[in-house]
């Protein structure tokens, strides 16, 4: 061992966090994150991970992401989905498509759908009550993770509900603060009592102000998406956290996203809230087909300063550094070490490929996502990477783990321990190829010859 390691190990903690008798602290945790070698880091998260879930068993989940419209009020210049609502090619899903989808996902042993859509400014409360009681009262074995903390924010602008005012879309902090609480309140009620189970994660990026003013224009701000939250959490609904990185955002503001929502599950477990988070889900931003995108790229072979790195330089905001594998297993495995009080780190291999998903394995990950039939925001930027549950099974299983079917509260339904799982009932992997993915409104695009060939991840995560 190098005296530099052993003086990182001491000035870090690092053997009190893994055992769970300490916490990192910011500096501590930049300091791990620029100073600690990249196996290193990954073997203390794995350590962490062990601890928490066992050092045999790997899950993963089957939903289908339903993107319910594409419409959206919000001007994210990462985002290649999102259409105006006078957009040619907009759509908006009725009760029975949606039921359809669901349908699909049932016939292949599927328990959850991930709903999500733009930020439509015309749709009323009726569509999204409606939308969701029939889907309980129809597939009442389905759980409902749906509408993420922007979509709510949206909600409080613009649904017309007895007793409380709206406004423009995208103006709903011009309410006053009272107000827009006791309405978010309203219509958490009013949803969950339709059937809405738990709430996804999506829209948080990066909390980071000045960063999250140039990336999303027109969506909830850092304090509405975790006030969403915490409301949710309040009356027993869970949810999961998430971070998009490696655009124009520090170091440290990856850590202070982090670390607000460490504070935020502290609260809850102190409060004894009946809801929380259950996961947390980090990916790098997907440039292609974004305006974002089109910002030069850092040079990291310059030995510049990350103009992102320094409020001041006049080139802050105006320059990317894209995270890579090394960037995204490094980011990875300290959220594994940071967060000490969320159950579960998720590998988002969607954006970086199966087998760095499969590696993220050994750093910090206990959860292999989504097992899906359909995805549409990650595709739009230009990534479709696709497994069905064979291959999701074989890639656990192949990195020295039993894989295991979870529900959305991480709960195990089923564990592949025997001859018949899924993996080791292939015996031509050629047939496992995704011959091609649900895409909606894509005309040359069609549904796979099976639905168990159907298969994707979100961005989000579950």
């Amino acid at each position: 061992m190098t005296t530099d390691l052993q003086d990182l190990e001491q000035r870090t903690n690092i053997h009190e966090v893994i055992t769970g008798n300490a916490r990192l602290t910011k500096e501590q945790a930049i300091d791990l994150f620029q100073n600690a070698p990249l196996y290193t880091l990954g073997n203390w998260a794995t350590q962490v991970a062990n601890r928490i879930h066992g050092d045999k068993i790997r899950t993963y989940v089957i939903d289908r992401n339903i993107n319910y419209t594409n419409v959206c009020s919000a001007t994210c210049t990462f985002c290649a989905f999102k259409r105006k609502i006078t957009a040619d090619d907009t759509y908006t899903l009725d009760v029975e498509q949606v039921n359809q989808k669901i349908e699909e996902l049932v016939a292949i042993g599927g328990t959850q759908i991930l709903l999500q859509g733009g930020m439509h400014p015309e749709l009323p409360l009726e569509y999204y009550t409606t939308l969701i009681s029939s889907i309980k009262t129809k597939y009442p074995q389905i759980h409902i993770h749906a509408f993420s903390p922007p979509e709510f924010v949206e909600f409080v602008a613009v649904l017309d509900i007895p007793d409380f005012p709206t406004t423009k879309p995208g103006k709903s902090h011009t309410l006053p603060q009272d107000i827009w609480l006791k309405k978010l309140n309203a219509i958490l009620n009013l949803l969950k009592d339709a059937g809405l189970d738990s709430i996804p994660g999506g829209g948080a990026e990066i909390f980071e102000h000045n960063v999250r003013k140039r990336i999303g224009q027109g969506k909830a701000s850092a304090q509405q998406w975790l006030t969403v939250m915490t409301e949710a959490h309040k009356i027993g609904l869970s949810s999961s956290a998430t971070m998009m990185f490696g655009h124009l955002e520090s170091i440290e503001d990856r850590i202070d996203h982090m670390l607000l929502f460490r504070d935020a599950q502290d609260t809850a477990i102190k409060n004894n809230y009946p809801g929380k988070y259950h996961a947390f889900i980090a990916w790098p931003f997907q440039p292609e087909n974004t305006p974002l995108g089109n910002l030069p790229s850092h040079d990291l072979e310059s030995g510049e300063i990350f103009p992102g790195e320094d409020i001041e330089h006049p080139k802050n905001g105006k320059v990317l550094r894209f995270a890579g594998a090394t960037e995204y297993l490094r980011t990875q495995a300290l959220s594994r070490l940071l967060f000490d009080n969320i159950h579960s780190i998720g590998s988002s291999w969607v954006t970086m490929g199966p087998h760095i998903g499969q590696i993220a394995l050994s750093f910090g990950a206990s959860d292999m996502g989504s097992v899906m039939m359909e995805e549409n925001v990650v595709s739009s930027a230009g990534t479709t990477y696709a497994l069905n549950e064979q291959l999701i099974c074989h890639l656990i299983r192949d990195a020295g783990f039993t894989p295991a079917q979870r529900d959305n509260h991480y709960n195990i339904l089923k564990t592949h321990n025997t001859d018949n799982s899924p993996d080791l009932q292939v015996q031509d992997w050629s047939t496992m190829r995704i011959k091609s993915l649900h895409h909606e409104n894509d005309s040359e695009t069609s549904a796979c010859d099976t639905p168990s060939q159907t298969a994707t991840l979100t961005i989000e995560g579950n």
